[in-house]
């Protein structure tokens, strides 16, 4: 992410030069996916395909106006602010809102540009149960090492399959502990101001979920994640090179870290170099809640996440197509 951000519009592209016409940054490098295999990744080809969206009348209108400022921050946005984590010349009742299963925390990097992220695609559409920190601003997560986890690639890693009994077992050693051993002192929590959401049902800028059903309506669903103990999962918004500073951070040490093994990136701004099982921030937490919808909790998977990728999906699409006026494909 070294290119600086075009007129600050969602993903970095130029959308005053982009086609009238409808349709950040995690990283999760795989290892090498072995032929005729249950690893292969997945074929990205078509792209995105078969994914049950909402409508993007509303995002097309809005490209149609042109760029507005945020009323909060003053910036040019358009469809929504990064800054502030709110719409922008859109209208909340037309765009969907989405109820996940388990919390998602996003630890930013201080240095990841807001405009290039795709974190803020899961904060709007998934505002009751995302949360993103700007590190070194991380929450604590020392006693809840057996419903916590962190997806990031390398030795140890586990599948999302594997993830379940490897959590239950940790919560049995946790459980057959001697109530008498002390527990391990506590560290101390990183300054507060890092993060874009500090408590649970607090959002900027966004309304609650039951306050944005509108034609969109609620997807998702609401059940109880049957006998997988997770509750929440922990993402690195960060180029690959920057990620170091976080992941050996003390604090994150001893969560259970899971890989995703068959994925390929359709970003539009693919780090050069990188493998393409590198993916965006909203891939990553898309792909993750769909395999643990499928592999964990054991139940069929019918598009429940599918509106996280709305605006990615619609700007995936936008930018291919000004890309390919430009004759640069």
């Amino acid at each position: 992410m070294s290119s600086s951000d075009v007129l600050a519009s969602p993903g970095g592209v130029d959308m005053s030069s982009s086609p009238k016409s409808p349709l950040a940054k995690t990283q999760h490098p795989d290892q090498d996916s072995k032929p005729v295999t249950k690893q292969n990744p997945v074929p990205a080809s078509p792209p995105l395909h078969g994914l049950k969206l909402a409508p993007h009348r509303e995002l097309e209108q809005a490209q149609q106006r042109g760029r507005l400022k945020c009323s909060s921050c003053g910036g040019s946005r358009m469809f929504f602010c990064y800054t502030c984590c709110s719409l922008v010349g859109v209208s909340q009742q037309e765009i969907p809102s989405v109820k996940l299963p388990i919390k998602i925390d996003i630890i930013k990097h201080p240095s990841e540009v807001d405009g290039k992220s795709t974190a803020i695609h899961a904060k709007i559409l998934a505002p009751d149960d995302v949360t993103i920190y700007t590190y070194p601003c991380i929450p604590e997560y020392e006693d809840d090492t057996d419903k916590v986890v962190l997806v990031f690639p390398g030795p140890g890693s586990v599948s999302v399959e594997e993830m379940t009994w490897r959590l239950q077992n940790l919560a049995d050693m946790k459980s057959a502990a001697s109530p008498d051993e002390e527990p391990s002192p506590k560290r101390p929590r990183a300054e507060e101001p890092g993060a874009t959401q500090q408590a649970e049902g607090q959002t900027s800028g966004a309304t609650h979920t039951e306050e944005r059903g509108g034609a969109a309506g609620i997807e998702g669903q609401t059940e109880t994640p049957g006998a997988c103990p997770l509750q929440r999962v922990v993402f690195i918004d960060s180029t690959w090179n920057q990620t170091t500073r976080i992941i050996t951070d003390e604090r994150l040490q001893a969560l259970l870290r899971v890989e995703l093994k068959t994925r390929k990136t359709c970003f539009w701004r693919h780090q050069k170099g990188s493998p393409d099982t590198y993916l965006a921030t909203i891939e990553a937490v898309y792909y993750f809640l769909k395999d643990y919808q499928e592999l964990c909790l054991r139940q069929e998977y019918t598009g429940q996440y599918d509106n996280l990728m709305y605006f990615y999906c619609y700007l995936h699409t936008l930018i291919n197509k000004a890309k390919t006026t430009a004759g640069r494909r």
